[in-house]
């Protein structure tokens, strides 16, 4: 049962307690592993370097892996309600943190205007906080550091299952205590307001909702 701790209207940020079942969560991230390896590119290649982490970490993208997308688009009459706003889904992405991993304090690019981030699960059930400030930006900031430099922030716990929603652009967010376990397993996900100022990142910039699908059968 989903339980939202928080006023995301009010404050820009909630905790969504059990918006998957641990179970699915967890076997989601069982079958990406499966899917991946039987394609001929196991999880464990998929590495790249990041100015927000301290070493490589592995990523998966939505076009990488389509049920990833099946999650973004199935979860977003689920984000409309918890926004309040008429969303669009913009693009997601998998990451596995190692042990001793931090997030650098950041905020997102444009894209981001509402934003999931969904942990699956942790190798040693070590719950990792996601940091997320309490401050609003005025808009998009390309300012990164190890903390957030005096300014105010709370600290969200998750569960596999459960996931924070905060406004990617408006709110500097991270992970500054070293990650505890030897991995762990996070989904983020993005929208944005279909009339909003950044609506033209929908879909990631690839698909135009408005144009209609034709077929032709000979």
């Amino acid at each position: 049962m989903m339980d939202v701790h928080g006023s995301y209207a009010r404050d820009g940020y909630a905790l969504i307690k059990g918006l998957l079942p641990r179970d699915v969560a967890t076997a989601f991230l069982r079958q990406m592993k499966a899917d991946l390896a039987q394609g001929g590119a196991p999880i464990e290649r998929h590495t790249r370097a990041s100015p927000l982490l301290k070493g490589d970490a592995v990523e998966v993208y939505g076009y990488h892996y389509p049920p990833m997308l099946g999650m973004l688009w199935g979860l977003t009459p689920t984000v409309r309600a918890l926004t309040g706003r008429d969303v669009l889904p913009t693009y997601d992405y998998f990451r596995i943190y190692r042990e001793g991993d931090i997030l650098r304090v950041h905020s997102d690019r444009q894209a981001c205007e509402h934003s999931l981030s969904l942990t699956l699960d942790y190798s040693d059930g070590v719950p990792w906080d996601l940091e997320v400030g309490t401050d609003r930006l005025d808009g998009p900031s390309a300012a990164v550091g190890p903390d957030f430099g005096g300014q105010p922030y709370v600290s969200l716990t998750m569960e596999p299952g459960d996931a924070v929603l905060y406004r990617g652009v408006e709110h500097r967010h991270g992970r500054m205590t070293p990650n505890a376990n030897g991995w762990s397993a996070h989904l983020f996900l993005h929208w944005v307001e279909r009339d909003g100022p950044y609506a033209s990142f929908a879909f990631d910039g690839n698909a135009d909702s408005t144009k209609p699908v034709n077929f032709s059968f000979s």
